[in-house]
């Protein structure tokens, strides 16, 4: 049975809009809390990289990952993501062996 997903940023009718309106970054991310997913970070000018992970909890400046081969939370800079790819179905099909 998968884990409940760690939830360290409490939302209230204070909170800022950035994590609660889906328009910005953050609030749609916090939409997909749970699932499976491969980010993509730009690193400098012109280097990508990525990582691949379940989604645990996203704050207004970063996103924490757990990754998948060694179950380490990974704390990711949200203003580095350039793409983000969400698995809607991760084991009906295992391309590139996540999902995706």
């Amino acid at each position: 049975m998968p884990e409940e997903p760690i939830r360290r940023v409490q939302i209230d009718e204070n909170s800022p809009e950035i994590i609660t309106n889906d328009m910005y970054t953050p609030a749609f991310l916090r939409e997909q809390i749970g699932k499976l997913i491969r980010v993509e970070f730009l690193i400098g000018t012109n280097n990508l990289t990525d990582r691949i992970g379940i989604l645990e909890d996203v704050g207004v400046s970063y996103i924490l990952l757990r990754a998948v081969e060694s179950g380490n939370l990974l704390y990711c800079d949200i203003y580095a993501i350039k793409f983000v790819t969400i698995a809607e179905n991760p084991y009906r099909r295992a391309n590139f062996g996540y999902g995706f």
